[in-house]
């Protein structure tokens, strides 16, 4: 196999070719196939074009079977071994005849006990109330600070296997793994425990076993949810956020702002996890399509698979509420509603017939004038004006670059709407431009209600949260949505507008929100998604893609221009040193600025530091009576021109040395120099003001 290696890296690619040999032509080319995604199909094809462009006598393969034979004496061919659960070793050559991982990078597992800032604010889940208690409940577990515990994340598929994460959890918890800690120089057992899953709502639903759709569709209110069925609408919306104010609260005794009627019950309480399972464990379930009709129409359609977890039922919550889908879905509502925009406003004459048959609202109900239906405008609708006030507004937002896409993009002055938003575009929205959109439109009380509601968002994503914050955020929230109930129509109010009333209470058990929603895990989910060509053969598609990037990223290192495959490269790259990127013009530099510049290079080269101190020095002994700051003015006055006949004096002495950059430091920069409006330096983009006010970034 050397040989074959060492033969095709010596053969050239078609006689006379001193650039390219048989191998490294093909390492480009399997390069750029890893890079860009191609398919197998298209790289035999280009291939084959090349093979017939070349001259006749050309060792090109033809086929991708081809060039992947050529690059198998590299390593590119692979085959199943067992490997570390903790990505350690592989279980091959020395480690074969192995049952456990004899390594284990133990410093970093240990940093949540050692290393973490302990100041009584939430910035880890180890600082949450529920790592405490499972660590007051498991005294044993909690001793060893190498013990593990996981969060299962998954967005559709398992890209790693189709194994029972649950049997590995229970082996893990029950038995442990006997592994190496180099860090310690010992042997010892690591057990770990499942903290919680974090999944969007639909897979939280699959994964706890309860309904997430119908009446009762807030798996933490459950039978407690409050829901209104709008016949007109199709749909269920949940209400009665009353429930969470204080006993003595105004809200609850304004009827007609709300249902018609005082609120005087009190919050639904979060069940434990005992009490869940006393509810689930009589569910007997057949899966399949032909037992469809089996199963269940209650609740709760299923017994969890992971109460087979011994400590599950003592967690005080399982499954995660991913705040990135919920803020999203909010922030689609409010901008739809307030734009009108078609399959995302939440009001229309279907949802004002509902006002009709519930008896509330009168003054919102449809009024028939002739043949012709209209609607009365309600507290949040906005006039033509304003919704082109409110877009212009978005289209002339100027972020840094990388704190977001282009919002310019996302907005349509013609249609007056905002198209294409992704997750992270709706975060960037709702908590911090819809506030600023939002000043000059609306009623105040509307505005406040909606400014309170993206306040509040940005409040419960920080990194660092005040525990002793967390009651008058839950108050906040209440009384956010409670407002909102009197200004939105109800068909605002979906699940995801409910499921924020729970969200203070989950940080305050389980810890801060950046650790336990999605924005991570689809991010990585992109990247292995990205790698599946056959989609009936996903797992397949991504070992062999992943092992190609592996093989190239190799071999790349070893051969001259050729970029990384992977590893995407900023756009600043080469740039350090300062490069102009547009509007380059020469200029006559002005005196002034021509000084400013040259003392700025002087004072801070090393090399002139003598002059600086010996300039200062005289000026001291010649003014002794002047003070510190007159000393520093007159020294960045005259220093440019002393700096000059000093060096100038030197150079007239023969047995004195003045380095050359001396010489032309003391000359100063060129009179002329070039100009632009924008400039890139240490990865940071400089424009002129007049640039500025153009660009949209």
């Amino acid at each position: 196999m050397f040989e074959r290696l060492k033969d095709d890296a010596e053969t050239p690619l078609y006689n006379g070719c001193i650039k390219f040999t048989r191998l490294s032509f093909v390492l480009k080319l399997y390069n750029l196939k890893a890079s860009n995604g191609w398919i197998d199909k298209s790289f035999t094809e280009l291939l084959s074009l090349l093979h017939e462009m070349l001259p006749e006598d050309n060792v090109l393969p033809k086929r991708t079977y081809e060039a992947k034979q050529v690059l198998a004496s590299i390593g590119l061919t692979h085959e199943k071994i067992h490997s570390c659960p903790n990505n350690c070793i592989l279980f091959r050559n020395e480690y074969a005849s192995l049952r456990r991982c004899p390594k284990y990078n133990a410093k970093q597992m240990t940093w949540h006990a050692e290393g973490r800032i302990r100041d009584g604010k939430l910035r880890h889940p180890a600082d949450s109330l529920q790592w405490k208690k499972f660590d007051n409940d498991h005294e044993e577990f909690a001793t060893e600070t190498r013990n593990i515990h996981f969060a299962l994340a998954t967005d559709g598929m398992n890209p790693h296997g189709m194994q029972s994460s649950t049997h590995n959890l229970k082996l893990l918890w029950d038995n442990g793994i006997e592994v190496y800690d180099g860090f310690r120089d010992e042997n010892f057992i690591v057990k770990a425990m499942l903290y919680g899953t974090i999944n969007d709502f639909p897979a939280y639903g699959n994964l706890s076993g309860y309904s997430i759709k119908g009446q009762c569709a807030c798996p933490i209110c459950q039978e407690k949810t409050d829901y209104i069925r709008l016949d007109h609408c199709h749909k269920n919306v949940f209400m009665g956020h009353c429930r969470w104010l204080s006993k003595n609260h105004p809200f609850r005794r304004m009827k007609k702002a709300f249902n018609g009627s005082c609120e005087v019950r009190r919050c639904p309480y979060l069940k434990s996890g005992s009490e869940i399972f006393d509810e689930v464990k009589h569910i007997r379930t057949t899966f399949g399509k032909p037992f469809t009709k089996q199963i269940p129409t209650a609740s709760w359609k299923k017994l969890s698979i992971f109460f087979q977890l011994p400590y599950w039922e003592s967690l005080y919550v399982r499954h995660f509420v991913d705040v990135m889908h919920v803020e999203k879905n909010v922030c689609e509502s409010v901008i739809g509603t307030l734009l009108n925009i078609v399959g995302k406003k939440k009001d229309g004459i279907n949802a004002r017939l509902d006002l009709v048959k519930l008896g509330i609202r009168s003054d919102l109900a449809p009024v028939k004038k002739g043949k012709q239906t209209f609607l009365p405008p309600t507290a949040c609708t906005l006039s033509r004006n304003e919704k082109c006030a409110l877009c212009e507004t978005l289209y002339s937002v100027k972020v840094p670059e990388g704190y977001s896409s282009n919002i310019k993009s996302l907005v349509s002055l013609k249609d007056l709407k905002l198209k294409g938003l992704k997750s992270h575009d709706c975060q960037i929205l709702l908590e911090n431009l819809i506030p600023v959109a939002i000043r000059s439109i609306l009623p105040k009380k509307v505005r406040m209600a909606i400014t309170k509601l993206c306040f509040f968002f940005k409040a419960i994503c920080s990194k660092v949260i005040d525990p002793g914050r967390l009651p008058s955020l839950q108050n906040q929230i209440a009384e956010t949505l409670c407002e909102l109930e009197m200004y939105f129509l109800l068909s605002f109010f979906d699940i995801m507008v409910h499921l924020t009333i729970h969200l203070v209470e989950e940080t305050k058990l389980c810890g801060p929100v950046y650790m336990r929603w999605m924005y991570p895990v689809e991010r990585y989910m992109k990247i292995l998604k990205g790698y599946v060509k056959n989609r009936s053969k996903p797992e397949g598609c991504i070992t062999e893609r992943y092992l190609v990037e592996e093989a190239v990223e190799f071999c790349s290192e070893y051969l001259s221009n050729v970029e990384s495959c992977g590893i995407p490269k900023s756009r600043h790259h080469g740039r350090t040193l300062g490069e102009g990127s547009s509007g380059c013009q020469q200029i006559e530099v002005p005196r002034l600025q021509w000084e400013q510049a040259h003392l700025y290079v002087l004072q801070n080269t090393p090399k002139i530091e003598p002059y600086i101190s010996l300039h200062k020095e005289t000026l001291k002994r010649r003014n002794p009576t002047r003070g510190k700051n007159w000393i520093t003015k007159e020294h960045n006055v005259r220093f440019i021109g002393w700096l000059q006949e000093r060096v100038g004096e030197q150079l007239k002495q023969r047995n004195t040395s003045v380095s050359e950059l001396i010489r032309w430091l003391s000359k100063g920069p060129c009179i002329d120099a070039f100009s632009y409006t924008s400039y890139l330096v240490n990865g940071f983009t400089f424009y002129t003001k007049q640039h500025d006010n153009q660009s949209t970034m």
